[in-house]
């Protein structure tokens, strides 16, 4: 009886990892705290403002779309701590 071919199997070599930790940007920590930090100060402006009814040149002129402004901010910099390493 003829004796079947002895198939060779490729080696397995597994994925390379890569060569190092992934950092973050030096700016991303201090422009994520800054932009929270500007986000909270401006809605807490707002808000003291409008209750001691002090006329504020540029924010009185917003009206309640300083919330959205302060809001704003504040959501950029949870968006950039999500590219926080």
């Amino acid at each position: 009886m003829a004796k079947s071919k002895v198939r060779k199997k490729a080696v397995y070599t597994p994925p390379q990892k890569s060569t190092g930790p992934q950092v973050s940007p030096r700016w991303l920590v201090p422009t994520m705290c800054t932009l929270w930090l500007v986000g909270l100060a401006w809605i807490a402006t707002f808000y003291v403002t409008a209750s001691t009814g002090t006329n504020v040149p540029f924010m009185s002129d917003l009206g309640n779309w300083n919330l959205g402004i302060g809001f704003t901010a504040i959501i950029a910099g949870v968006i950039l701590s999500t590219k926080w390493r």
